[in-house]
């Protein structure tokens, strides 16, 4: 019996929180994994328990620069994905995902390999049409201070597009609703992690304007199948992937807190300019082209997340001592 093909995959961005988390499933799936990233974001440990696997290969590397590999398939993550990190840098932000994209579509083009952009739903800006489906063309204010990475991530797509016209390059197109779980970083400005670090670190947990905005969370794992099967199938997207269930932002506070520390309090703090009222993905064609939907609950998501960040905190903690 022979074993199926094992691909020589590149994943940019694959320290950060989802690309590690892909990179395990791949590695754990049997395949070949060249880990690209300039550590911007991402974080060395995330990927250590793969260093010195003769599977893995750990390059630092930014993806505004063209480099030279041979390889099958290429997952394309890198890009800062919270507000304080592309507002810490919004041209590099925005140099990241035209500049990422083109030279990894170049790359892609070059050896042949099929290539998956991570893509967000934040191409859908402040949306008018809710749920949002893929044929939804978005609400985006190109001149705010989110724009760097909703127009970055749209001309992105574009790029996609465009070298699959022109040139016939295998893409797919994912766009990545709100994502949680274990890697988060601390500092990310995300809203589950913001809460879960405030609330183990027995402060007030901090909402930004009424509350009343809603969210819909997809835990990592399901995020990943998703990826795998756009990937492995034939469809080249856009295609929404994410958590169908939406849920306002004041209940998220209250369901953590209530996990962590019913005592706390919540206060409420001024929205940020062009933040979206209401996020909520349209999945029935990842049900149709994928067969996926997610199968991890919040609160069994959320126990995950939360048993995480208390053991980094614990660990911290005595490291410090």
């Amino acid at each position: 019996m022979s074993r199926p093909k094992t691909f020589r995959n590149l994943v940019t961005g694959g320290a950060g929180f989802l690309g590690s988390h892909l990179i395990d499933r791949l590695m754990e799936d049997g395949e070949e994994v060249i880990c690209l990233d300039n550590y911007f974001t991402g974080r060395k440990k995330n990927v250590s328990q793969w260093v010195g696997h003769h599977r893995f290969e750990l390059i630092r590397h930014d993806v505004t620069q063209p480099i030279q590999l041979e390889v099958d398939r290429i997952w394309h993550l890198a890009c800062p994905a919270s507000p304080i990190h592309y507002h810490s840098n919004p041209i590099k932000t925005s140099k990241t995902s035209f500049l990422g994209t083109y030279n990894m579509l170049g790359l892609a083009r070059r050896v042949k390999a099929k290539i998956l952009f991570a893509s967000t739903s934040e191409i859908y800006g402040d949306p008018e049409v809710h749920p949002q489906p893929e044929s939804y063309r978005g609400r985006v204010n190109p001149i705010g201070i989110r724009s760097c990475y909703d127009e970055g991530k749209r001309i992105a797509e574009t790029l996609c597009f465009d070298y699959q016209r022109m040139h016939s390059t295998e893409i797919r197109v994912l766009r990545i609703f709100n994502t949680y779980g274990p890697r988060m970083l601390f500092n990310d400005g995300r809203v589950v992690s913001n809460f879960i670090v405030q609330a183990l670190n027995k402060k007030d947990i901090s909402i930004y304007g009424d509350g009343n905005q809603t969210r819909s969370f997809c835990y990592v794992d399901d995020l990943i199948e998703g990826m795998v099967r756009l990937m492995n199938g034939n469809f080249p997207g856009p295609i929404n992937i994410g958590h169908p269930n939406e849920i306002r932002i004041k209940e998220l506070a209250d369901l953590i807190r209530n996990l962590i520390n019913p005592s706390l309090k919540i206060i409420y703090k001024d929205l940020p300019s062009d933040d979206p009222i209401q996020r909520q993905p349209l999945i029935t064609l990842a049900k149709k082209e994928l067969n996926w939907e997610p199968t991890v609950s919040l609160e069994k998501g959320l126990e995950k997340t939360i048993s995480w960040f208390s053991k980094e905190i614990e660990n911290t903690y005595q490291i410090n001592q």
